[in-house]
């Protein structure tokens, strides 16, 4: 670990819009050896305790269904040199399962989320704020090829809930917190000019603090 502060890194975005790509190739790019890398998804509050019926209903695009206060000390607590339990979240049953992962402290700290720039308390511990923007029809393409194949969803019940929920909160939360953005990605990895320029720009912080990286 370097003696200054980590360097905190944020990426947001709609859902489908490629911030796991983008947040893949700064791992790589960088190093992932040199990276602890939170996904804010991992952070859905535990529904174990409701009905089948009720989880269905619950509005997962709403900054309510994320226990966003773990991920907050689980930051706090890389940036102070300690290692986190992150808790995995079982997305077919929208229940939190008993296991966890454990992330260690590192150079950079890499969050990445729809929601991370809405709570300013997360927002404000981020160095550098990406947001991803990409076209709604290809968001919601990527979404349903996603949540059929990764999390047993039926295309009807991907289709209801973006409806729902996930294009209403997109407008309501999401896109107005691209305005925090540091830096915008069009067409998020596909993009590989302004990835660039994003890992270039990673590496003179991190030398600049005194962490070096891999070229």
């Amino acid at each position: 670990m370097p003696s200054q502060s980590p360097l905190v890194i944020g990426i947001a975005g709609g859902s489908g819009s490629g911030k796991t790509t983008v947040a893949q190739t700064i791992l790589q790019r960088v190093g992932p050896d040199r990276i602890a890398y939170l996904q804010h998804d991992s952070y859905y509050k535990d529904l174990s305790g409701l009905p089948p019926a009720r989880r269905d209903e619950v509005n997962f695009d709403h900054p309510n269904s994320l226990e966003t206060e773990l991920l907050i000390r689980h930051v706090e607590m890389l940036k102070n040199g300690e290692q986190v339990e992150v808790p995995i979240y079982d997305f077919a049953t929208h229940s939190r399962t008993d296991a966890t992962f454990t992330v260690k402290p590192r150079g950079v700290i890499l969050v990445e989320g729809i929601l991370i720039f809405v709570e300013t308390s997360l927002r404000d511990m981020f160095d550098v704020k990406i947001f991803v923007d990409t076209d709604s029809d290809l968001r919601l393409i990527r979404r349903l090829e996603r949540d059929i194949h990764e999390r047993g969803r039926t295309t009807e019940s991907v289709i209801k809930q973006y409806m729902a929920t996930v294009r209403p909160m997109h407008l309501e939360f999401v896109e107005p917190s691209k305005r925090y953005a540091d830096v915008i990605i069009p067409e998020g990895g596909f993009n590989m000019a302004a990835l660039d320029m994003v890992v270039a720009r990673i590496e003179g912080l991190l030398q600049r603090v005194g962490e070096s990286v891999k070229s």
